[in-house]
C-alpha cells in the first residue's frame, strides 16, 4: 500500500482478518466496536495518519462497504481530517 492511495474491499478484509488470524474470505460484512477500532489504527499505521473522525462517519463504519466509502472519502480529504 502507498501513502497516498485509499485502501479498498480486500485491503479492509485483510486488516480485520489480522486482528484473530483468520483469512480475509472468514470476516463478515458487519464491523463490531473492537474491529473498527483495529481498522482505524491499522489505516493509520499503514498510511502514516492519525484520522479524526466524527460520530456520523464511525456510524457509517458498520460494515466491510460502509467502511471502504468512509475511509475513501477521508483520505482523499483535505489535512483538516488528519492529524500527522
Amino acid at each position: 500500500m502507498s501513502q497516498g492511495a485509499t485502501p479498498d474491499r480486500d485491503d479492509i478484509l485483510a486488516m480485520l482478518g489480522s486482528l484473530d488470524g483468520r483469512p480475509a474470505e472468514d470476516v463478515p460484512e458487519l464491523i463490531e466496536s473492537m474491529e473498527l477500532a483495529w481498522l482505524v489504527h491499522q489505516v493509520e499505521q499503514r498510511y502514516g495518519v492519525r484520522m479524526e473522525l466524527d460520530s456520523d462517519q464511525y456510524g457509517r463504519m458498520t460494515t466491510v462497504s460502509g467502511a471502504a466509502d468512509v475511509l475513501r472519502e477521508v483520505i482523499g480529504m483535505p489535512d483538516e481530517h488528519f492529524r500527522y
